[in-house]
């Protein structure tokens, strides 16, 4: 299989953009010595109707880093996660405004698709989605359908790969050609993230990864985010602080569509500079 790379999004994504501006809400550019953000929101409006979901918000977001993002329902964070990979458009309704860079490169330009941007900044959601009228293999596969034709042998290899990567090969090796739905939940959870990974993207998305898994099961997917941020630029959505402070390098506050604070993982949990912040990681409102 090809690898995508950027010139496959779009003519437009071959000339690179200036980098995001520094804001107060968001981190500084990483020195020549330190991370590279991968991904950058800019001064970024999600709206619904009228409505915003998301106010101005400007992120970056560092290779091989876990960036959290927490907040009260329906501050924004799941609606800033579906923007990064242009699923925010999906919705009836709905338009952005600003920009999201992917290595200085803005996936909202004009000439760029969609469908290309969406294999290089790969989703999981809150509930596990395998195909069921798909086997254990071709559910990985199915994300190898856009692209060049393989054979069958380099698709075997990259099914493999997939699952090893998601930490499940061991578990379902010699029934590959069984059903998903024979996998318990936190087992289709990872398959789920398989099949994401499978056309090798840059960044991976998760959106409550865990909300529907039973503790062992969110117990493996917090193991897998910290195998994966080796390979991947991660950002998960919780409502679970806890797991936020496990899994996560930076973790973003949001409330009411802005973003409040952002900084390392540790310091914004034991000492936030904005009182929204210290009240919410208090447990003062949730």
């Amino acid at each position: 299989m090809n690898v995508p790379d950027h010139a496959s999004l779009a003519p437009a994504m071959t000339v690179p953009l200036p980098a995001p501006p520094q804001t107060p809400s968001g981190p500084a550019p990483a020195s020549a010595a330190g991370p590279v953000p991968r991904l950058a929101v800019d001064r970024l409006t999600a709206w619904y109707g009228d409505i915003a979901g998301v106010r101005d918000v400007s992120l970056a977001f560092e290779s091989n880093r876990v960036t959290a993002l927490i907040g009260p329902s329906g501050c924004g964070k799941s609606t800033l996660l579906r923007c990064l990979n242009r699923m925010h458009e999906l919705v009836p309704g709905t338009r952005v405004e600003g920009r999201v860079l992917l290595d200085s490169h803005d996936i909202y330009a004009p000439d760029v698709n969609a469908i290309a941007v969406r294999r290089t900044v790969g989703m999981v959601f809150q509930k596990p989605t395998p195909f069921p009228t798909m086997s254990i293999a071709d559910n990985v596969a199915a994300g190898l359908v856009v692209g060049p034709p393989i054979s069958r042998s380099v698709r075997d290899g990259i099914v493999e790969r997939a699952l090893r990567r998601a930490a499940l090969w061991d578990e379902v090796k010699d029934r590959l050609g069984d059903s998903p739905l024979a996998l318990s939940g936190g087992q289709q959870q990872r398959l789920c993230v398989a099949r994401t990974i499978a056309p090798e993207p840059e960044v991976l998305l998760l959106d409550e990864p865990t909300a529907s898994l039973d503790p062992l099961g969110s117990a493996r997917i917090e193991e897998l985010v910290h195998e994966l941020k080796r390979e991947f630029t991660v950002v998960i959505v919780t409502h679970n602080l806890q797991q936020a402070a496990r899994v996560s390098d930076v973790t973003a506050f949001f409330y009411l569509g802005a973003l409040i604070e952002t900084g390392p993982t540790a310091h914004l949990f034991t000492a936030p500079t904005q009182p929204q912040t210290e009240a919410y990681v208090t447990g003062r409102f949730g």
